[in-house]
């Protein structure tokens, strides 16, 4: 890769990685509220799906910015930003809701583009020589 480009694919991980280190940050910070969302959506046991989100955010969006295991999380974060919009933003009627579930959609878009092509140079897996670069 020539090396004007090799800061792309390190910055497209940040700029992707940046909603959900935020997002789990604040269901960090306010866990009521995250449990109380998961509930009115009609979803079991909220405490569950708290953590899971809160695991799933904050260390995938870490790993994701590192570019450790890149390919794997990637992965792991797409099928989390679909379960999410099929999940809690799909009443299509509100367009809001409908900009939501796009949003989720165009994010695990940009994770598979991830998974396919890796991490790139400017990460852990390139200088430890794993399949995620």
């Amino acid at each position: 890769m020539p090396s004007e480009t090799r800061f792309v694919p390190a910055l497209g991980r940040v700029l992707i990685a940046v909603i959900f280190l935020l997002s789990g940050f604040g269901k960090l910070t306010a866990p009521g509220a995250t449990m109380g969302y998961i509930a009115s959506a009609g979803l079991p046991l909220p405490v569950v799906g708290l953590i899971i989100a809160i695991v799933v955010e904050l260390g995938g969006g870490i790993l994701l910015v590192l570019g450790y295991q890149t390919r794997l999380v990637a992965l792991i974060l797409a099928l989390f930003s679909v379960a999410a919009a099929l999940s809690f933003h799909n009443n299509f009627a509100d367009q809001g809701q409908m900009i939501n579930f796009l949003k989720n959609l165009a994010m695990a878009g940009g994770l598979l583009q991830i998974v396919a092509f890796g991490a790139g140079s400017l990460s852990l897996d390139a200088r430890r020589g794993g399949a995620g670069a």
